[in-house]
């Protein structure tokens, strides 16, 4: 059984994770406004990706007798001052949110909870793979503009999300 503690930590998880989907939804909105509807499917995609994480946490919760609660999420950033300052808002955000698994998974260490240290693994790789992905687009689109951006737009039209088998 999950200490209170633990247990608050998690839901607030919970919370950062439909965050995370809300944050990118506006920032699809943003660049679809911009007319670059390959970045605008790529975070729709990236907010599909963050409302299965806060279903995994929701699910763990429950599965571990804890009680899930919902909390108000806060209304996102509507308005950026170009396609770099979203990514770079982007990739702060996915850092942030590894600042917080990594404090989930401190808590569960300190409370030899070893069962919510096994569910955090996956997403301590997770993040790493998040944080990449960001910086790698942040530095394309500082790097190239005009039709290197275009082509880039093409790209990220294709991503896809397919929820991963997880034991």
């Amino acid at each position: 059984m999950l200490s209170k503690n633990l247990t608050e930590e998690l839901n607030l998880q919970v919370k950062y994770e439909l965050y995370s989907a809300h944050l990118y939804l506006a920032m699809s909105a943003y660049c679809t406004d911009l007319q670059m509807d390959g970045f605008a499917h790529w975070f729709k995609i990236q907010a599909e990706e963050e409302k299965f994480h806060a279903m995994r946490f929701f699910d763990f919760i429950a599965d571990m007798g804890g009680r899930v609660t919902m909390m108000a999420l806060e209304e996102p950033a509507n308005e950026y001052d170009s396609l770099a300052d979203v990514f770079e808002k982007s990739l702060h955000h996915e850092q942030f949110v590894s600042a917080r698994i990594y404090h989930l998974m401190n808590i569960a260490q300190t409370e030899k909870e070893h069962a919510t240290i096994s569910f955090l693994n996956w997403f301590v790789d997770e993040q790493r793979e998040e944080e990449k992905s960001f910086g790698h687009i942040l530095q394309q689109v500082k790097r190239f503009g005009g039709e290197a951006l275009y082509h880039l737009d093409k790209e990220l039209s294709t991503r896809t999300f397919t929820p991963p088998v997880i034991n």
